[in-house]
């Protein structure tokens, strides 16, 4: 049976060769890799029918432990069982044709034998080179989402993403909440939920979990509250805030830092609801000291209105200053309720914030004060 080892392992490659087309397109390097483990299988066989008392062989090393682990990411687990049922026909036929006849059909039994324990090795090889695969998947994620929450993206974020299954479509966005307190799967397994939720919506999605927050960040947003609402029962309780969306990945960091900000916020407003964007904490997180709030309600909102001439703000102030009553702002400005109507529409046109909204009314408030203290980054004064 040595001596025939070799014809065998060449049978079985020829015969691998005309049955799976795929075998032939491997690089040369790999089919030596399958030459190797086939004549390992062969005399680890052998090895073990001459003592055919003892317990079956460790075979994921006598077997496997020639091939590199990445192997296990170049062939199939589907391909690997083709070539082991393969190798287990030629054994049965060549290898027991090698012995007297008498000898033949306990050869062929044992064969069988062998075969099982080989199964169940090569299927601890894949399973092992999963869980490898996966914990460095979820390392490799948690570092990208880390990389994006920091603001240091850069192209090797892009291209360790793109190893991730990220597809790079643009149109990102980062949605920040309280991670679930308690899973058994743990927070690899959050993650893989999300994602699965994100491929169904063809979106792209990596998350992470980062203390006691879920940062997730999604890619091929075409509407960022849709997107905010399909992966919205993935969080834990508490308000789920949505960052701006951008056009690429390595801006993401852009919507993460709004979306971090908005979620710190989001306490002084006790009724947030489930789902709101940064830009609906505003009002909050200027408050809160955020500068990149402060200095949109002066971009966006106050200066559109400086803009516009005084009387539009003076009637705004008026109009907050009466407790939103029409009337009463026309009697104080001496003018007809039609204008003051005119010129709170002309708040809306301007910001899209309506005065007659508590919320809104609220945040132009809180513009119009930014707007009367300066710009937010000025050097305090004594």
């Amino acid at each position: 049976m040595h001596r025939a080892v070799g014809d065998l392992t060449k049978t079985s490659l020829a015969r691998m060769e005309r049955e799976m087309p795929w075998v032939a397109e491997l690089a040369a390097e790999h089919r030596a890799w399958i030459g190797m483990i086939l004549q390992a299988g062969f005399n680890s066989f052998i090895t073990w029918y001459r003592t055919p008392d003892q317990p079956a062989p460790p075979l994921t090393v006598e077997v496997f432990g020639n091939a590199p682990r990445s192997f296990a990411g170049v062939i199939s687990l589907q391909q690997t069982v083709a070539m082991i049922r393969v190798s287990i026909e030629v054994a049965e036929s060549d290898l027991a044709a090698a012995v007297s006849p008498e000898h033949q059909e306990e050869v062929r039994m044992s064969i069988l034998r062998y075969g099982r324990e080989l199964a169940f090795a090569t299927a601890d090889v894949y399973a092992h080179a999963a869980e490898t695969r996966g914990a460095w998947d979820a390392r490799l994620e948690a570092l990208v989402v880390d990389s994006v929450v920091r603001g240091d993206a850069d192209e090797t974020v892009r291209s360790r993403a793109s190893a991730l299954g990220w597809m790079d479509t643009g149109n990102v966005a980062v949605l920040v909440g309280r991670a679930p307190e308690s899973r058994a799967d743990g927070s690899e397994g959050i993650v893989d939920l999300v994602r699965a939720t994100a491929k169904e919506a063809g979106l792209d999605a990596l998350g992470a979990v980062h203390g006691d927050r879920l940062v997730v960040v999604v890619g091929g947003v075409s509407n960022a509250d849709k997107a905010g609402a399909l992966l919205l029962r993935h969080f834990g309780d508490g308000p789920v805030v949505v960052g701006p969306v951008v056009t690429d990945l390595l801006l993401a960091h852009l919507s993460a830092a709004e979306a971090v900000a908005g979620l710190r916020a989001a306490a002084g407003w006790p009724t947030t609801p489930a789902l709101v964007t940064s830009e609906d904490l505003l009002a909050e997180r200027a408050l809160d000291g955020d500068l990149l709030a402060r200095r949109s309600l002066l971009s966006d909102v106050y200066t559109p209105l400086q803009q516009a001439g005084s009387e539009t703000i003076e009637t705004l102030t008026a109009f907050l200053d009466q407790g939103g009553s029409i009337e009463g702002t026309a009697r104080v400005l001496f003018v007809h309720p039609n204008t003051v109507r005119y010129r709170l529409e002309r708040v809306l046109d301007l910001t899209g914030l309506a005065p007659n909204d508590a919320r809104h009314a609220f945040t132009l408030r809180i513009a119009l004060v930014l707007g009367h203290l300066g710009p937010p980054d000025r050097s305090p004064t004594l």
